[in-house]
C-alpha cells in the first residue's frame, strides 16, 4: 500500500493515444507518480508492471471485464476509465474486482483522485459510481459481490485478511479493498459501516451471515445470493 506522499508507477491502456496523451500530461502534474508503461490493446494488459494500471474498457472493439477481473484478482489495482456509463457496466467491473470507475466525462480531478486512492489502497466513489451505488437498492442491501461476500464471512470468522487472502488464493491488499468495497457500498445506501462490528451487525440484519456461523471457526463459502 502506498502511504499519502509515496511515490508509485502508472500504466495507461487505451485504443486512442490521445488519450494515452492526455492522461499522461494529467499525471506529470502528480509528483509522485510516474507512467511505467502504456499500450492500446487488451495483450498490453501484461505488457508491464505498475502500482495502478489506468484501463479504457473497451480496447479495440472488445471488453476486456475478463481480463480486469484475472488481473484484479491477482492483486493489480486497476482504474478503468471509460466513456461508458451504463450501470450494469459499473456494477460489473467493481464486481470484478477493480479499484475504481471513473467515466472519461468526469475528467482529470476524478481520474486523479481515483489513482491515488487506488495506490493507497483507499476508496474512492466519483459521482457517476455513487449514482450507480445508490440506485443499486434491494430489501437485502447493496450488491456485493462473491469475492466481498466471501472475504467478509472469513473475516468475521476471527481469520486475519492474511489468511483469508491465501484461502481465496489472491493479495492482502485485494482481500482489504473488497472489505473496504463493501463498507463503502453500505455507505452510500445509508447504511454506513465504519468498524468491524457495524459491517458484521450490517451482514447479519441482510443475512449475509448468521451468528452461528460467525462463531464457527471453520470457514465456509458463502452460498449465492
Amino acid at each position: 500500500m502506498a502511504r499519502p506522499g509515496t511515490a508509485f508507477d502508472v500504466g495507461i491502456i487505451d485504443d486512442h493515444p490521445v488519450v494515452i496523451d492526455g492522461v499522461r500530461a494529467w499525471l506529470a502534474e502528480e509528483p509522485n507518480v510516474c507512467v511505467r508503461h502504456t499500450g492500446e490493446s487488451a495483450e498490453d494488459l501484461r505488457s508491464g508492471v505498475a502500482d495502478v494500471l489506468i484501463v479504457d474498457l473497451n480496447l479495440n472493439g472488445r471488453l476486456v471485464l475478463p481480463d480486469i477481473g484475472e488481473l484484479a484478482a491477482a492483486g493489480q489495482r486497476i482504474v478503468v476509465f471509460s466513456q461508458f456509463t451504463d450501470e450494469s457496466l459499473v456494477m460489473d467491473v467493481l464486481d470484478m474486482g477493480a479499484s475504481g470507475f471513473v467515466t472519461k466525462s468526469e475528467g482529470q480531478a476524478h481520474l486523479l483522485h481515483a489513482v491515488r486512492a487506488a495506490a493507497a489502497d483507499r476508496p474512492y466513489v466519483p459521482p457517476t459510481t455513487a449514482g450507480v451505488l445508490v440506485s443499486d437498492r434491494s430489501p437485502v442491501g447493496p450488491r456485493l459481490s462473491d469475492q466481498e461476500r466471501t472475504s467478509l464471512l472469513w473475516w468475521f470468522q476471527s481469520m486475519s485478511k492474511a489468511s483469508v487472502a491465501r484461502r481465496m488464493g489472491v493479495s492482502v491488499h485485494t482481500v482489504d479493498m473488497y472489505i473496504k468495497r463493501a463498507r463503502v457500498k453500505y455507505a452510500q445506501v445509508g447504511r454506513a459501516a465504519p468498524t468491524k462490528a457495524d459491517m458484521l451487525a450490517r451482514a447479519i440484519e441482510d443475512g449475509l451471515v448468521t451468528p452461528g456461523e460467525v462463531a464457527n471457526s471453520g470457514p465456509r463459502t458463502p452460498p449465492p445470493m
